[in-house]
């Protein structure tokens, strides 16, 4: 009774601190999330409702958005399922490089994708021009199609590999034993195992395609789409309440996808024990412990390498294509060899800095908030806090929020407060923009640590940031720095989310390069792209580095 008595003690005293924590998380939230939200409905009369729906002009860009959505969508999980599929499955030469190119396409800021089309597939491209000698655009429809099936297809990639990683073995390898013929046990076995989590991540990357702001802007043309018309309503024709109406029109099938994709992937998570376990994973084209194993044939297996060679071409091709653009005089027109492009990008030294330091702001921020919101939704037993489930749908709203819609909230509520922010402002809207992947997959981590580590550091006394540090950091340190990974680099190069917040004292990189792109100048926007790019990548490798060595000194 004594020792029972004394750990209950502990208990009580480890809860408050959680509690008062807890209420901090849940007001950040509701400021920073909802509160906006709010605020730019507000803004809606009828006649802007009624607008939308009745002139031509809107009408057509609701159904381009559509349109892109659906074919930009099923192109990129295609890709990223049978990429997937090939680097798990099949027999390829170069594994390791196979499978780090859509890794490496994922850490890369997102308008990279955009302008390298440009420079490859423009009027002046390197393929379009200087090698077949075509004199086409590829603006709009079509070109919007190819920039986003490589800019989305590696989520697609990690979420198929993942589950194709965790099939039983064991079922796959019966199905050879019974002499099933190779496309059998794929339709049969594989397919309908692996199809949850292709659904998943098709509602997952349709979603990212309804926000993508960049890649319609840069490559886009007349081709009009719901993200880009809500930027131009506000800024080129100040008209706060259309603006706001098309966000809400392109928020609703966004909420909807949102609230599917969340649905299955915690149906998912309830199957982890019937698809994982000791006999998961065919990996690497198989394990050659036991036989049999299942095998593509050898047609099937060229195939396959042809794919992902081509894929993989067309990745490294974009970052060919923007190094060479920094270092030529005119792209496709006058190629002699100059710095003068790198010389120029040396004036905005202002935007790098402002990048950088928001991005690594709002990646820490983003990563501690989903840490704690994660600990505390899913480590703290029932009962102990409340409205734990309607935090836990809230924390990853923006998921289903259009970067564009989110940025005209905090512009919209910035303005209605009278709030003179800027870096604040911006910093904000970058950490909860991206705080959904934080949460996810800190959250996936922590699902793998049992909870019985957490209940003996209570026990033997341990505090709320004993457990955290000294147990749960250090477990789940890969997790974590995963998400950091993503946020830092998708914020250093956001576009949608920021472009109504940023100013003449607050410039922002990829703010700047899009200007630089549609003004013509090539060179320059390629040349800051480079830099960008390989800043984020220098963080991003120190990050890493140094919290390795420090979770190894921890251990």
């Amino acid at each position: 009774m004594d020792r029972t008595g004394k750990i209950e003690k502990k208990k009580t005293a480890f809860f408050p601190a959680v509690t008062v924590l807890w209420s901090c998380a849940v007001l950040f939230l509701a400021v920073f999330i909802l509160f906006p939200l709010v605020c730019v409905f507000a803004k809606i009369r009828l006649s802007d409702l009624a607008e939308i729906f009745t002139a031509v002009r809107f009408r057509k860009t609701i159904l381009n958005t559509v349109l892109e959505c659906i074919c930009s969508t099923t192109l990129s999980v295609l890709t990223g399922y049978i990429y997937a599929y090939a680097v798990t499955f099949g027999r390829l030469p170069f594994r390791k490089f196979f499978s780090f190119i859509p890794v490496l396409h994922l850490i890369t800021p997102p308008f990279v994708g955009g302008l390298a089309f440009i420079l490859l597939l423009g009027r002046q491209g390197l393929i379009t021009k200087t090698i077949l000698h075509l004199d086409v655009s590829l603006y709009g429809f079509p070109g919007l199609l190819i920039a986003q099936t490589l800019c989305f297809f590696p989520l697609a990639y990690l979420m198929c590999k993942e589950s194709f990683e965790a099939l039983n073995r064991n079922l796959v390898d019966g199905a050879v034993s019974l002499g099933a013929s190779k496309l059998k046990i794929f339709f049969r076995v594989i397919f309908p195992l692996t199809f949850p989590t292709l659904l998943s991540s098709f509602l997952f990357i349709a979603v990212s395609v309804l926000s993508d702001f960049g890649n319609p802007m840069i490559v886009g043309g007349r081709f009009k789409v719901l993200a880009v018309e809500i930027y131009t309503q506000l800024t080129g024709w100040m008209n706060a309440g259309t603006s706001a109406a098309l966000g809400l029109v392109l928020l609703i099938p966004s909420l909807g996808l949102f609230f599917l994709q969340n649905r299955l992937f915690k149906k998912q998570s309830k199957k982890t024990a019937i698809l994982g376990g000791k006999g998961s994973a065919v990996k690497n084209g198989g394990n050659s412990s036991s036989e049999p194993v299942f095998r593509n044939s050898v047609f099937a297996d060229i195939l396959l390498f042809l794919f992902v060679t081509f894929i993989a071409l067309a990745v490294l091709l974009q970052f060919v294509s923007i190094i060479a653009g920094s270092f030529q005089k005119l792209w496709g027109i006058d190629t002699t060899f100059t710095f003068e492009h790198v010389k120029k990008t040396f004036r905005y030294g202002k935007e790098f800095r402002n990048s950088v330091l928001f991005a690594l702001s709002a990646s820490t921020l983003s990563a501690l908030i989903s840490l704690f919101v994660s600990f505390c939704v899913h480590r703290t037993g029932s009962g102990r806090l409340v409205g734990k489930s309607f935090v836990d749908s809230l924390i990853q709203l923006p998921s289903a929020i259009p970067g564009s819609l989110f940025g005209l909230a905090f512009s919209i509520t910035a303005n209605m407060l009278h709030i003179k922010a800027p870096r604040f402002l911006i910093c904000m809207v970058i950490t909860v923009a991206f705080m959904p992947f934080s949460y996810r997959i800190v959250t996936s981590t922590f699902s793998q640590i049992r909870q019985t580590l957490d209940e003996g550091g209570q026990t033997l006394g341990a505090g709320f940031m004993k457990i955290l540090g000294r147990i749960l950091v250090p477990l789940s340190k890969g997790g974590i720095m995963s998400g950091w990974t993503y946020n830092f680099a998708r914020g250093v190069g956001t576009l949608s989310s920021v472009i109504f917040l940023v100013s003449f004292n607050t410039p922002l990189c990829s703010v700047r390069i899009l200007n630089l792109a549609e003004q013509g100048d090539w060179g320059r926007a390629a040349a800051m792209a480079v830099e960008l790019t390989l800043i984020t990548f220098a963080i991003i490798l120190g990050g890493n580095l140094i919290f390795r060595k420090r979770g190894d000194s921890n251990e």
